[in-house]
């Protein structure tokens, strides 16, 4: 079982930034494929941004084109931490943002319990 803590959303005007952080529980954390998704108010849940472990220390990051050269996925094995920095944020990137893991397999299979982001225009 792993667990994942969300941390770093808030209120936020547009132009700005914030960096969410997702703290993930268990000894192999540098082998689990890491997302970052959001849900709008009315709108599916959606795939943000992902860093994917593709074998050995090589990972491999995906983001939605929406978020492309705004928002940086990273993590930092050592903290088993995984980090979406947002910046150029805009009213539209409102939404409750989950971290989400998939451990040997390619679904994703454990939720945070999301965090609020909200940027005021």
């Amino acid at each position: 079982q792993v667990q994942l803590v969300e941390s770093g959303g808030g209120l936020v005007q547009a132009g700005g930034s914030l960096r969410l952080s997702c703290a993930a529980s268990g000894r192999t954390f540098s082998t689990y494929h890491m997302g970052w998704f959001r849900q709008a108010p009315g709108k599916e849940r959606e795939l943000v941004s992902h860093i994917r472990w593709t074998g050995g220390r090589t990972y491999y990051a995906y983001y939605v084109d929406s978020v492309k050269g705004r928002f940086t996925i990273s993590r930092d094995n050592a903290k088993n931490t995984v980090y979406l920095q947002m910046n150029s944020l805009k009213p539209e990137d409102t939404a409750v943002y989950y971290c989400a893991a998939a451990v040997g397999a390619t679904t994703y299979d454990y939720w945070g319990q999301g965090t609020q982001v909200t940027v005021s225009s």
